[in-house]
């Protein structure tokens, strides 16, 4: 494991003791103690995963993260020590892929680093079907590509990963947790707003509608299914 991890964080007492704990996992860790050095930091360097905090001055961690994802879809982990449910969806909405509450314990984040770059590895078919079709919606395994209509997709890597699992199951009511499970990991088990928020993404680059939807149907209580055919 030699993935290179970017920590911005204008604490630089908890950024070393964030850097050296992913170090010990086998990370290269470089820290950055605000917005602006981290996105040089990031154009420079290109990690693999970025850490960012939220409450830093000058240029706060929604700002930067938003500005990170506008040079690339690099895996971010968001700290926070706002809690809300409408900081979290701001989170996300920034271009956020996970975030963790503090204060947090460092075996806590080892597991979301490695659970995240997990996330953003190429699926791989192996004896699956590489190329996926539902209606006008294609989906090519080996190739990362995501087409409606003809026309591209953007998806992010977790957007990707929630679609294949469900086009590879079509028809299937699949609990909520096995959802969480499949997609994020097993210690995700019980993280519905993640769910709920990234069916409503992916919901709205699909153009389904969900009171009258084509593709991903709410069966309430239960979980979700997936168009078949």
């Amino acid at each position: 494991m030699n993935e290179r991890v970017l920590v911005v964080d204008d604490d630089e007492v908890l950024g070393k003791v964030v850097a050296l704990s992913l170090q010990k996992e086998g990370f290269q860790v470089q820290l950055a103690l605000s917005g602006p050095d981290g996105l040089r930091a990031a154009y420079d360097n290109h990690p693999q995963l970025i850490i960012l905090d939220v409450m830093m001055p000058r240029l706060d961690g929604w700002e930067t993260c938003r500005r990170l994802k506008e040079m690339s879809n690099v895996p971010i982990l968001m700290l926070t020590a706002r809690v809300t449910e409408s900081d979290v969806l701001k989170g996300f909405e920034c271009g956020a892929d996970d975030y963790l509450r503090k204060p947090f314990s460092l075996a806590e984040l080892n597991a979301r680093c490695k659970a995240l770059l997990k996330r953003a590895e190429p699926i791989t078919p192996d004896a699956r079907p590489s190329l996926l079709r539902s209606r006008d919606l294609e989906l090519d395994l080996a190739r990362h590509r995501a087409t409606l209509a003809g026309k591209p997709l953007e998806l992010t890597p977790t957007e990707f990963r929630l679609l294949s699992y469900f086009m590879q199951n079509p028809g299937k009511l699949i609990p909520h947790k096995e959802l969480l499970s499949e997609v994020w990991g097993p210690e995700y088990a019980e993280e519905d707003q993640y769910l709920r928020l990234y069916i409503r993404y992916l919901r709205q680059k699909l153009k389904d509608n969900p009171s009258n939807p084509t593709y991903i149907f709410n069966v309430r209580g239960e979980g979700y299914r997936f168009c078949e055919g």
